[in-house]
């Protein structure tokens, strides 16, 4: 596929110069990027310099023909198809090329309107699988494998919804990762144009209603010019409003108007513009909660939640975990060029434990941390943010003035101690007790100096029955 616009690449192949010069301007002005030969011996080696996505070759040339071109092009690049272009007399040797792959014949001496048109479906097709290849290499993560149950409804409402116009509103805790959902249905709706996210809450009441709106020249103090806002930079393309929640009563009454009429007025100006945009919003704020509070316009809210997303926090849905975990290791292992290993039990069942309040954007910290500090591509629980242990720590006056380590190692060693006591020194039973491989529990004995000769001894010591005096 030609890089410039997703246009395809022709090789057109006839033995009469006039021909492929009436063809290579046509196709050109179409926009396609065109080269030709005037042999089936040229256009193979044409193909192997650079491989067309269609070859339209003339039935009958001088030499090998048509149909050997066909043919090898078929076994050399089976995913070129190839048109023929045949006069009255050959329809019949075209027919039958048809049942040997090729993909479409065309009369010489027709209109051009019927190649053109057969073109325009292929271009068509190849930029849909274009788009297909682009939404698995933007979005291949968590977002499009999931196995909660929950978000894949949500992901079939949104397949329906893009297909229309619909005003869209993400609900969900910080971090959930809106944007990338907004992003996702953008790709789905309307891919070759642009997306533009706004985050609201970044913008101060007095830029907000400029920003969005744009302004003219001289309408306050510094507009030095005119300024187009968001809402007209968005124009046949997706506008994301993030943090919709925090917008000014003022600004949400122009909004709620914009949204009805399809026009805005510049800060500064009576004008109304018309403007083309698919508008996708978000929040984490409890809108029904502001409208009670009469924070939020009600009117504004039932434009926005024409179709309305909730988003599930991490936490609800921690079948997607050990998946994000191996997807952002691979991609900030790529990041900082170290071949990531797969965590071991210890550092896995952590990272599976912990509860993220702050949903996926925490889990990219932590990973892309664990990444940055690891050894030989191997991550440690060391390396793991004071968090992960926090609720695990026994709070002792013996452990004061200790460091966060020694606290976590001491309580470790004690809590091993207790469970080889219950167990009665049975390595097997007492790993399976932590949760641990029996060699992750030799590994700990090592660390923590306990010896386990010593202990079995005392056990030994202790099951014994007591000796009688003869007085």
């Amino acid at each position: 596929m030609c890089e410039k616009q997703g246009r395809l690449r022709i090789l057109v192949v006839d033995d009469e110069q006039k021909q492929r010069q009436i063809l290579k301007i046509l196709l050109n002005s179409e926009g396609y990027e065109v080269r030709t030969a005037d042999s089936v011996e040229t256009a193979l080696e044409r193909m192997a310099e650079k491989e067309p996505d269609i070859v339209i070759t003339d039935l009958r040339m001088e030499g090998q023909d048509g149909i050997a071109l066909l043919e090898q092009t078929k076994r050399k690049y089976p995913n070129c198809k190839v048109i023929l272009l045949t006069g009255y007399g050959s329809i019949e040797n075209a027919v039958e090329a048809m049942k040997k792959g090729a993909w479409f014949y065309f009369v010489k001496g027709k209109g051009p309107e019927e190649l053109l048109a057969e073109l325009r479906k292929l271009q068509n097709a190849y930029l849909s699988k274009q788009n297909g290849k682009r939404l698995q290499e933007e979005n291949r993560n968590y977002m499009l494998d999931t196995k909660n149950e929950e978000l894949r409804k949500i992901f079939r409402i949104v397949e329906r919804a893009a297909k229309s116009s619909a005003n869209i509103l993400i609900l969900g805790e910080s971090g959930v990762g809106k944007e990338v959902f907004a992003n996702y249905i953008h790709q789905l709706s309307r891919p070759d144009r642009k997306f533009l996210a706004v985050n609201c809450h970044a913008l101060s009441d007095s830029l907000m209603e400029s920003e969005l709106f744009g302004h003219e020249k001289g309408a306050f103090t510094g507009a030095i010019g005119t300024y187009k806002g968001r809402f007209e930079a968005a124009e046949d393309g997706t506008l994301f409003l993030d943090e919709i929640g925090d917008i000014p009563r003022n600004v949400q009454s122009k909004l709620l108007r914009t949204l009805e009429t399809r026009t805005i007025e510049r800060v500064g100006s009576t004008q109304s513009i018309p403007v083309d945009f698919r508008l996708i919003s978000a929040t984490n704020v409890d809108l029904e909660q502001a409208m009670k509070d009469g924070d939020f316009r009600s009117d504004l809210y039932y434009r926005l939640c024409t179709i309305t997303i909730v988003l599930p926090p991490l936490r609800e849905r921690k079948e997607d975990l050990p998946e994000l975990i191996r997807f952002f290791l691979k991609k900030y292992g790529a990041e900082q060029e170290k071949e990531m290993k797969e965590p071991d039990a210890e550092v896995g069942d952590a990272l599976l434990a912990y509860n993220y309040k702050g949903n996926i954007r925490e889990l990219k910290n932590v990973i892309e941390r664990l990444v940055v500090l690891s050894e030989d591509g191997t991550v440690s629980l060391e390396d793991l943010p004071d968090q992960f242990f926090e609720k695990k720590m026994p709070v002792k006056e013996s452990f004061g003035g200790s460091s966060l380590k020694e606290v976590r190692m001491q309580a470790e060693k004690e809590l091993i101690l207790e469970v080889l006591q219950m167990q009665q020194c049975k390595t097997k039973e007492t790993a399976e007790h932590l949760g641990i491989s029996e060699r992750q529990l030799f590994n700990k004995l090592k660390e923590y100096e306990i010896d386990l000769k010593k202990l079995k001894m005392k056990q030994k010591e202790k099951s014994k029955p007591p000796v009688e005096r003869v007085v």
